[in-house]
């Protein structure tokens, strides 16, 4: 007997003007807040647009055209499969302009992270395009600070440490270790952003930050949960700041309506450049989210695809081209 799916912000009439483009998602890759010691270095959110009945026609063609029983419609077992290879060409091109692949390096997400949380005002908008400027200290600070060594993977152990939501020891001891662990990898004087990053992590910001967290304030996003962030930038690419994105979305925890509520409202500032890229734009104050609408993937063929996407492309990195990581064609809207 399954449970009932929790999560989700269904769209009401209010939410939903003008042109909206429906897609359906999956991740692959996550395992929880176990970011640095995982067997899987990256986590994919892949989307597509397809209908119902597209998406069943795709399936029933891997099924009957290279052999694959249900069961082995997983990323694993597809890319083990007998004509792996030529099954794998097929899909891609059935996808054509018609998917979306964000992929995100966990180590990096991380940096991200600990320079949009603890250098400044903790957003819903932090690790997406909305918050770019930010991006070059982090990258800075990731690029330079994976040449320390040891020094590096302590501070990024204390980080998570530090902002876990059921930490394991005292608030007092995690900031100590933090800041001890801050402390050795300035020593190995990276280089001037990443020093100036380092050198701008204050004590009283920071314990302020693990304050607002250990006292549930939900103004602040789960800093170690990278799906939604995922979301954003996938939402944010079908729009392209001129039509609204409905999402059907497999049952995730962190997809909460709180969250999600909260991401519409950012998501209703979507950038000055995604709306002159595009043209006319949405209207002020209208969200690039329309809604998010939780499925269990065994009963959505459309998620089923983004499932199988996603695992692929977690497991071949290489294959997220530019043609799945740009936004598909805007004019492509069907009613």
């Amino acid at each position: 007997m399954r449970s009932p799916l929790q999560g989700g912000l269904p769209p009401s009439d209010a939410a939903v003007l003008g042109a909206v483009v429906e897609i359906a998602c999956d991740e692959s890759g996550f395992s929880g807040t176990n970011l640095l010691h995982s067997t899987a270095p990256v986590i994919t959110h892949a989307s597509v647009d397809l209908v119902v009945d597209e998406a069943v026609t795709l399936i029933a063609a891997l099924r009957s055209g290279f052999r694959f029983a249900p069961h082995e419609l997983k990323s694993g077992r597809f890319l083990r499969g007998p004509g792996a290879t030529e099954a794998l060409e097929w899909f891609l091109a059935a996808l054509a302009g018609r998917a979306h692949v964000h992929l995100i390096d966990k180590e990096f997400f991380l940096v991200t992270r600990i320079v949009d949380f603890l250098l400044t005002e903790p957003s819903y908008a932090a690790g997406t395009r909305l918050a770019r400027e930010h991006r070059p200290a982090a990258r800075a600070l990731h690029e330079a600070g994976r040449s320390a060594g040891g020094d590096w993977g302590a501070f990024l152990a204390a980080f998570v440490d530090l902002v876990r939501m059921k930490r394991r020891q005292p608030v007092d001891q995690t900031l100590r270790r933090f800041f001890q662990a801050r402390d050795a990898l300035r020593r190995h004087r990276l280089d001037a952003t990443a020093d100036a990053v380092l050198d701008g992590l204050d004590p009283s910001h920071v314990r302020a930050v693990v304050t607002r967290l250990d006292n549930d304030d939900r103004s602040v996003p789960p800093p170690l949960e990278p799906l939604l962030p995922a979301l954003a930038e996938t939402v944010l690419s079908w729009s392209g700041g001129q039509r609204q994105v409905l999402v059907t979305h497999d049952e995730q925890s962190a997809l909460t309506a709180d969250r999600l509520t909260r991401l519409q409202r950012v998501l209703a500032n979507v950038s000055a450049a995604d709306a002159d890229r595009a043209g006319e734009g949405l209207p002020t104050g209208v969200s690039a989210l329309a809604g998010l609408v939780v499925v269990d993937s065994r009963d959505d063929p459309r998620v089923q695809v983004a499932d199988l996407l996603a695992g692929v492309a977690r497991r071949m990195p290489d294959i997220i081209d530019d043609a799945l990581r740009q936004p598909p064609p805007i004019p492509a809207v069907r009613p």
